[in-house]
């Protein structure tokens, strides 16, 4: 089963959300829905800035780990490496 690493911001340098899970655009409409109550939703995570897809489930969950504890510099210039204007990737439900 495939999985995707993601992350959300409230804003450009705004505050950060890492995720994972097997239905990226059914998780996004969550987030953007706030259907499920927590630190994206409290937060306003709302904007989808970076993710990537993994063949395997099991290396996302790795990698979301791994992701979580770096520095927030690091998670930054992630983030920018592929999306240096913070654009919302996000396309609607279904994408």
């Amino acid at each position: 089963m495939a999985g995707h690493v993601y992350i959300m911001a409230s804003a450009k340098n705004g505050t950060l959300y890492v995720g994972m899970t097997s239905d990226l655009s059914r998780r996004i409409h969550e987030h953007k829905t706030s259907q499920t109550p927590g630190f994206a939703s409290r937060y306003g995570c709302h904007r989808l800035v970076w993710y990537e897809e993994h063949s395997d489930i099991r290396d996302a969950i790795t990698r979301e780990k791994t992701i979580k504890r770096w520095p927030r510099r690091w998670k930054i210039a992630l983030i920018e490496s592929l999306n240096p204007d913070w654009n919302e990737l996000y396309r609607g439900v279904g994408w």
